[in-house]
């Protein structure tokens, strides 16, 4: 066990992702699996964020707000999946406690970064369907731009707090933590001493940044389905909807594997199925999420295929 020896216990200064050891008969047609995911959402997301950013059709508060999404899902799945895939092939991937440490707070940070980013989108699509007359008054440039870098400010100092408590814990049982990258409960089950004081901050700052955002979301909801519930005609209905249902998808999907993963106590039962979903929203949902918001978009979908109409197009004909 790596390590610095003391007089009675063995003081654990690096980590090993043991990822999905139990498909290591598989590990093969995963790995090509897993990276053809992270390809995709690579291209996907970063084929978004160019499109948003050339096409002065979609310079406005809702594809700006999509821009900053594609781009935190780039970092968000980045920061997961070159480790995912190693783990894959090696099976048993050694890491130090700092690389973990840090890990754990680019993905915690981006995951908080990502809650209140579609909050802020939630209450831009509130603005449109709900007091449609002051949107472009309410909804301007400035108070975009401060929606989107609060998001990324208040996600990354949200777990500055969260990391030095962790690296002052003594790890001296077992350092192999049964997951594919280094997440804030596989560590502290390495723990050999009390983890109260790191457990409960954490849980109550968590607590803070994912469930504000999360009421928000489902506030502006709550407040679009009745306004949508009042139009008269039901094409007016289905076109009010339609502004918001790629996002509504999204958040489902994210907040949706996201309690599965945190709140569900099966799942912290069943490391395999804690790692499972913990794929869904690390890996699959950035994938999903451009191909939702370019097939359900008209803007989005025409927007694409200017970009790329020296190539083929089938796909955003669909």
């Amino acid at each position: 066990m790596p390590g610095v020896q003391g007089e009675n216990q063995t003081i654990i200064t690096e980590f090993i992702l043991l990822g999905f050891g139990d498909l290591r008969e598989l590990k093969i047609p995963v790995f090509m699996v897993f990276l053809a995911i992270y390809i995709v959402t690579l291209i996907g997301n970063i084929l978004v964020m160019v499109t948003v950013s050339y096409n002065h059709n979609l310079h406005n508060p809702m594809y700006f707000f999509l821009g900053n999404l594609s781009a935190l899902e780039v970092c968000y799945t980045t920061a997961i999946a070159p480790k995912m895939l190693k783990t894959l092939l090696v099976l048993r991937e050694e890491v130090s406690f700092s690389a973990c440490l840090l890990q754990f707070y680019v993905f915690g940070s981006l995951a908080v970064a990502e809650c209140f980013l579609l909050s802020a989108m939630s209450y831009d699509r509130y603005l449109a369907i709900c007091k449609p007359l002051r949107y472009a008054s309410v909804m301007s440039s400035q108070l975009c731009f401060r929606l989107a870098v609060g998001s990324w400010v208040i996600g990354f100092l949200s777990v500055v707090v969260t990391v030095p408590m962790v690296s002052r814990l003594s790890f001296c049982a077992s350092n192999e933590i049964d997951h594919f990258f280094c997440d804030l409960t596989p560590i502290l089950k390495l723990s050999c001493g009390d983890t109260r004081p790191v457990r409960i901050p954490a849980f109550i700052i968590a607590s803070l940044v994912s469930f504000s955002p999360f009421f928000l979301t489902l506030l502006s909801y709550y407040k679009i389905i009745s306004t949508i519930l009042k139009i008269p005609s039901a094409t007016g209905k289905q076109k009010a909807f339609s502004t918001c249902s790629s996002h509504l998808i999204v958040v489902s999907m994210f907040y949706g594997t996201l309690m599965v993963v945190y709140a569900a106590p099966t799942a912290n039962q069943w490391p395999a199925l804690n790692k499972a979903f913990s794929v869904l929203y690390t890996v699959v949902t950035p994938m999903i999420n451009p191909i939702i918001y370019s097939l359900r978009n008209k803007e989005v979908k025409e927007a694409l295929r200017k970009l790329i109409s020296p190539y083929p197009v089938g796909w955003l004909s669909a």
